[in-house]
């Protein structure tokens, strides 16, 4: 497996040392751990609504999202009525899908179940340990609603967890570096993924967002 130093000489030698410096994921303002289950809630729903959807779309119609589902309010969307599905439904501030209007309803059983478990939703994810973070990828596919793939991690990322997306330029480089052999879709193969990530952070002191952000620019765009 080549070391994470020959990676980032790899993308030192496409992007230049100036660019690498520029695009490097900030630390987050407010950890994951420190936030309320509403945000997460919210963070959650603004993934499923974006994923295959324009983003711009969803930016700029968020404050109605905001309003439709009462500020992300767990309890509130847990109780999502036939009625309340209806009122999203006719609700043009908001994106009408209505598979994606119902994984807030059931993301909001998803945390209050956390919750109730563990005392804090955003508390358990957010202490989930790095060195196992596809582990906490399976959790939300098993449990939560639409959060597979890709929609979880960046999820995760947007609330301030340090983690690793396993994205078409990572798998690449992941490919380069000897370390799988194909997709990244296996559950062999997400686990080397973490065992490289975890020896990366060791040999590099940094964190498993860098490294991502690293191994994507590692390989033709």
């Amino acid at each position: 497996m080549k070391s994470f130093a020959e990676l980032r000489d790899l993308a030192v030698a496409r992007k230049g040392e100036d660019y690498l410096a520029a695009h490097m994921p900030e630390p987050p303002k407010v950890s994951l751990r420190d936030q309320s289950d509403d945000r997460v809630l919210a963070a959650f729903a603004r993934g499923v609504f974006q994923a295959g959807f324009s983003w711009k779309v969803i930016e700029a119609k968020w404050p109605g999202f905001e309003t439709a589902f009462h500020g992300f309010d767990v309890g509130r969307n847990a109780f999502m009525s036939d009625e309340d599905l209806d009122a999203h439904l006719h609700d043009t501030g908001i994106v009408r899908h209505a598979g994606k209007i119902l994984s807030v309803r059931d993301n909001a059983i998803f945390l209050s179940d956390l919750a109730r478990e563990h005392g804090s939703a955003a508390g358990y994810l957010g202490n989930w340990p790095h060195e196992d973070t596809v582990g906490l990828f399976a959790l939300l596919k098993k449990r939560g609603a639409r959060l597979g793939g890709m929609t979880g991690p960046y999820a995760l990322r947007s609330l301030g967890y340090d983690n690793f997306i396993l994205s078409k330029s990572v798998t690449a480089a992941l490919n380069l570096a000897g370390v799988i052999d194909g997709a990244a879709s296996s559950k062999k193969a997400q686990m080397a993924a973490q065992e490289a990530f975890n020896t990366w952070a060791e040999e590099s002191g940094e964190s498993h967002a860098v490294i991502s952000r690293v191994l994507a620019f590692a390989v033709p765009d």
